[in-house]
């Protein structure tokens, strides 16, 4: 069997929790680096991961190895880009975690590198391998929902703001807050549910208004705590974020908090036809109302890991030479929608595409 050799850069919670395990389970690869510039965090995960072979802290040293075929970019916003770019030009395919990066130029720029350089470039928006939402795919495609006219959905919880002060709520490193860090994965599933629909206008409304004064801020717990910064960080991004969608296709609607003063995890996305609808769990199932029977049933169905799933399309594209439906030129439009809202977020007024 023929094995791809991989180098991974980042080796923190997305690498350790998600895409690590699934190599694990994966025989058609070789991680023969693990990169961090925390030499530490590498060394851990290769105690962890014994099948890792190399640990590094510069990740060009993996870049000037000619048997690496891929590089997985696991690092914070901000360095996707430069990482990526580096790689591409390395003659690297590449798998870079969600969001492509900071802004929708950038991305584009990225998009351009891989086609120029003739290299697979896929993006971590994971849930496209989710079976739950490749089975409402389908069944939009199908008809089930009849005329799909609007989808909703919440991504909100209470007091969860992470690594409050760090490059998580730095826009300069981030890109932005609770929106492109979580509403990038509810947007992106439901525009492939759709299908091709056109973005026509957006309007948007983003607050932060949480932890204006950090130090005061409470919380029970904190995702991402060890990069905190409260004494002497920045805290520059969207806490709460609400808007409207329209498109050739469904209209959307959402609000996302990362904390909020309501008690309450509402992680959810409705799908409204005319025939249907369906009521999304994130991350888990979905409920199917027909109309025409006023019946509500959840189908059974095994739930495979996604990330495997993710990563072994991404090795697969690779030996082929197929781009699947993570590559970045399908990814662009959900980018493209971000960068739209946040605009009008800024400007206080609907904006159009052009």
């Amino acid at each position: 069997m023929k094995k791809t050799v991989i180098a991974v850069v980042g080796c923190g919670r997305i690498a350790n929790n998600a895409h690590f395990p699934a190599f694990k389970k994966m025989e058609n690869i070789r991680v023969k680096y693990a990169c961090d510039i925390i030499e530490e965090k590498a060394k851990t995960v290769k105690e962890k991961f014994d099948f890792i072979e190399n640990v590094i802290t510069d990740y060009k040293l993996a870049l000037a190895d000619a048997e690496v075929e891929a590089v997985y970019v696991l690092t914070p916003n901000y360095s996707h880009y430069t990482i990526t770019m580096d790689a591409l030009r390395a003659g690297k395919h590449v798998f870079c975690e969600k969001p492509i990066t900071v802004n929708y130029e950038l991305s584009c720029e990225m998009a351009a590198e891989a086609e120029k350089q003739g290299k697979m470039l896929n993006i971590g928006v994971c849930n496209r391998y989710h079976k739950s939402v490749e089975m409402l795919e389908e069944m939009n495609r199908q008809g089930k929902f009849g005329k799909l006219y609007h989808v909703y959905c919440s991504f909100r919880s209470f007091r969860s703001i992470p690594g409050l002060g760090g490059a998580f709520t730095t826009k300069s490193q981030s890109g932005g807050g609770v929106l492109i860090d979580w509403g990038v994965h509810f947007l992106d599933l439901i525009l492939y549910i759709m299908g091709g629909a056109k973005l026509e206008t957006v309007t948007c409304d983003a607050y932060s208004e949480m932890a204006k004064d950090m130090k005061s801020y409470k919380y029970k717990s904190m995702w991402a705590e060890d990069t905190a910064d409260i004494e002497n960080g920045i805290n520059d991004v969207d806490d709460f974020i609400s808007g409207h969608i329209r498109t050739d296709k469904a209209s959307i609607s959402f609000n996302g908090a990362w904390a909020q003063n309501i008690g309450k995890h509402d992680m959810f996305i409705d799908f409204l036809g005319d025939k249907g609808g369906a009521r999304l769990t994130y991350g888990g199932k979905f409920e199917f109302f027909d109309g025409s029977t006023l019946e509500a049933t959840t189908p059974e169905y095994d739930i495979p890991g996604m990330y495997r799933r993710e990563d072994m399309a991404f090795i697969e594209s690779i030996n082929s030479g197929i781009k699947d439906k993570n590559n970045i030129e399908n990814i662009l439009e959900s980018a493209k929608l971000l960068d739209y809202l946040y605009k009008s977020a800024e400007e206080k007024k609907e904006i159009s595409f052009k």
